[in-house]
């Protein structure tokens, strides 16, 4: 079975490399030390900030491997050779809803490094889809949860 690729840019890359420096050296060291804490309150079957530091080295153990799968498989998406006015992973795009919408701006990103609050989608996610390959100036129909809408790409960097 092959494994999934992560499509991302180098600047999504070096975040993830970051977040499990930081999993790795300080917040496993920092649960481990809670862990031998917790033990000294006495009988650990009634101990919840036992069962609390034993839940959260889980998690960071399970978000250690994630991160380390998705470094892995890492992708780095190359626009050198891209056309400059066509939708594509990595490039930003700006659109308004028609008929007289605000212009929104997004930039496409694999799903690993997807943000939406930062303006950043995953190249998985409706709108995107929707985008992706399109030009400057075409009128695009996006099909998302909330319902339809028509928008025009104003610009694509």
């Amino acid at each position: 079975m092959t494994e999934k690729v992560y499509p991302m840019t180098l600047e999504g890359k070096e975040k993830l490399e970051n977040e499990l420096n930081e999993l790795k050296s300080v917040k496993r060291k920092e649960v481990v030390e809670r862990i031998k804490i917790a033990r000294g309150f006495g009988d650990l079957s009634e101990n919840s900030e036992y069962e609390s530091a034993k839940d959260e080295q889980a998690f960071i153990e399970g978000r250690i491997s994630t991160v380390e799968n998705m470094l892995q498989n890492a992708e780095i998406i190359d626009n050198s050779k891209a056309k400059t006015d066509e939708v594509s992973l990595g490039r930003s795009v700006t659109f308004k809803e028609l008929p007289d919408g605000i212009d929104e701006e997004y930039t496409i990103v694999g799903k690993a490094e997807a943000d939406p609050f930062s303006g950043k989608i995953s190249n998985e996610s409706p709108i995107a889809q929707a985008l992706l390959g399109k030009k400057v100036g075409e009128i695009v129909s996006i099909e998302t949860p909330g319902g339809s809408m028509e928008v025009e790409i104003t610009k694509v960097f």
